[in-house]
């Protein structure tokens, strides 16, 4: 069998055969789509699709290459992905790899000449699905139905103790000012598996940004004297989040400014009585509120999970 084949299997027993792009191996996780146009690199280095194989639904991936500055964490953490279409050049002035040696250096198994279209129908039609990505010479159908059925998905996980930072520190240390500016506020942003560009702009907007693990306590918090809590995005189910929803509980009790996205969203949502369920497929979205005029309830999405208030 060519070495340069791949398979892919989702968990109902579905098969795709394609051709590798990344590294050799198998991998599992929940098959998600997106929609982007741009900003593949972001996406793969984005916390918040950990443990998921990310499906692009726009068919030319990797045109542009990939660079040491559109990275938003210190690792991929996209399982895997999925494309239809690995363009043969690269064209952009601000390519440093081409995506199919970045994803082999990085350990990534990814799989292209896929119907991206089908693919995307299916999680339309069915919701996320786990899927699993093998390649190389020994694969077969069986293997790989197998591996998919193994993933139990990322529903009562509590992924952000797993992509949070170890340590406190300082944005200002790691991306210093290109101009020395009055800084008007002090936040310190909980990394439930924060991006890097948020914190840039919100150092753009005069905040001094102290990053915290997800598990710091109030005490911890209080103690460096904040202006703001900032909750950020990141993976998994926010139910398991317990002590974050502890925290953020106490932290609203001190009458402290407190804002958040995608996960920190909802888990404020939590903090407040609010409940989550599971959205049927995750996607390029967004945060925007839906009013349900005859029951008055208010639904916020994000990209796996909503809450209604």
């Amino acid at each position: 069998m060519n070495s340069n084949q791949a398979l892919l299997a989702l968990g109902d027993g579905s098969v795709f055969y394609g051709t590798r792009i990344g590294a050799k191996g198998s991998v599992n996780g929940e098959l998600i789509f997106n929609t982007s146009m741009t900003g593949y690199q972001e996406i793969l280095t984005d916390p918040s699709y950990a443990k998921q194989i990310v499906l692009f639904t726009y068919p030319h991936i990797g045109n542009t290459g990939t660079n040491l500055e559109d990275i938003e964490s210190r690792s991929v953490w996209a399982s895997g992905l999925v494309i239809r279409d690995l363009p043969l050049m690269t064209s952009s002035w601000r390519n440093e790899l081409i995506l199919e040696d970045y994803l082999k250096k990085r350990n990534i198994v990814g799989i292209s000449n896929i119907d991206t279209r089908q693919l995307a129908r299916i999680i339309r039609t069915k919701g996320s699905q786990s899927c699993s990505i093998i390649s190389g010479k020994n694969i077969s159908e069986k293997k790989a139905i197998h591996l998919a059925k193994d993933f139990h998905g990322i529903g009562g996980t509590d992924l952000a103790r797993e992509v949070t930072t170890a340590s406190s520190y300082s944005f200002r240390d790691v991306f210093p000012l290109e101009h020395e500016g009055v800084m008007k506020f002090k936040v310190v942003a909980y990394d439930f598996g924060i991006k890097t560009n948020i914190l840039r702009i919100l150092q753009s907007k005069g905040c001094d940004v102290t990053v915290v693990p997800a598990t710091m306590s109030t005490e911890e918090v209080l103690s460096l004297s904040p202006d703001g809590i900032f909750l950020s995005n990141g993976p998994g189910d926010p139910e398991p989040c317990v002590y974050a929803v502890k925290a953020i509980k106490e932290l609203i009790e001190e009458k402290l400014p407190i804002f958040g996205i995608c996960l920190g969203h909802q888990l404020l949502g939590l903090s407040l009585g609010a409940k989550t369920v599971k959205m049927k497929y995750g996607h390029h979205g967004s945060n925007h509120p839906v009013k349900n005029l005859e029951t008055g309830l208010v639904a916020i999405t994000s990209q796996n999970h909503s809450f209604t208030l």
